[in-house]
């Protein structure tokens, strides 16, 4: 028998601030299949970033709407006592085949493959009226809420001063991303194909889950995000590029290995191919305060505006 949760039901179940909460409605189809739906306005605050002249849903939302909808359907399931960190563990195989925009009505449809005590594994699909808007596999998990207990660290290499090449209104120029989608504060390094940018992470930022005990840490999906724009800095930084725009195409394969809380320092270190092709794979690594949070290898396109 299929169960209906509604967007009072769901606001409490899900760790993050109300304009995050990305389901409106979820339908229960069993143990292991739940549906969900959000409408998209023209008001979501996140259209003031994305983008403020053709405002387009942001692809790794679609990810953390799939990663809500696991949750709702599995928490109870991998963590009884509702005490540990339900976190997105791995991507694979992501695709944003068509996007999002104001008025449509996003539906996610997910499946669950497999149980392995802490994980399951799914496979999702959300969808527009026009069709299949992404398709997604992957991984989520629970894990101990562990404090952030890394001293403060001194200045170095990496900290905005000398070594900044390229500050936020000099992205601005390159990148159409604006408040609050806007995740990178500065690039310090670009040798080659090689980039260096830097997201200073600080508490009341909407990309933060914060659960009822005060326990925060940053989304998993957005990390992709974060990655992808450093790319896509250093894309649109090429002369061959001037003026046009990156789109994130997919996720071929993303591995998270440990929480990122609000006062860490995030590096992204990001390796783009060398090609004249509008198309291409990068890899890109993020780092909190020194360690590996995550590694995505990323699609994406360069198109004329």
């Amino acid at each position: 028998m299929s169960e209906v949760l509604d967007s009072n039901v769901l606001r409490a179940m899900i760790p993050c601030r109300p304009d995050m909460v990305l389901l409106d409605k979820v339908v229960i189809e069993s143990e292991i299949r739940a549906v969900g739906q959000k409408g998209i306005t023209m008001n979501e605050v996140t259209f003031l970033g994305h983008f403020p002249i053709h405002p387009i849903f942001p692809g790794v939302l679609q990810i953390e709407a799939i990663c809500q909808l696991a949750e709702v359907l599995l928490r109870k399931k991998l963590d009884p006592e509702l005490k540990q960190d339900f976190y997105l563990k791995s991507l694979r195989k992501v695709k944003f085949r068509r996007p999002n925009n104001p008025g449509d009505r996003m539906i996610i449809e997910l499946d669950v493959t497999a149980i392995n005590g802490d994980s399951a594994d799914f496979v999702a699909v959300v969808k527009n009226g026009a069709g299949v808007a992404c398709n997604a596999q992957g991984t989520v998990a629970i894990r101990p809420k562990i404090p952030d207990t890394t001293p403060i660290r001194p200045f170095g290499e990496f900290d905005k001063g000398v070594n900044c090449i390229m500050d936020a209104p000099a992205i601005r120029e390159l990148i159409p991303h604006r408040f609050p989608f806007l995740l990178v504060d500065y690039v310090c390094q670009l040798q080659g194909s090689h980039v260096i940018g830097v997201k200073n992470l600080t508490q009341g930022e909407q990309i933060l889950r914060t659960y009822e005990d005060g326990y925060c840490v940053l989304m998993g999906a957005v990390q992709a995000e974060i990655t992808a724009q450093t790319g896509a800095i250093y894309m649109l930084s090429r002369e061959e590029n001037r003026g046009k725009l990156a789109y994130f195409m997919g996720i071929d394969d993303m591995q998270l290995h440990r929480p990122v809380f609000p006062g860490q320092q995030l590096r992204l270190e990001i390796d783009m191919p060398d090609t004249k092709s509008k198309f291409g794979k990068g890899q890109g690594c993020l780092y909190a305060d020194n360690e590996l949070a995550s590694a995505t290898t990323m699609l994406f396109a360069i198109v004329d505006p």
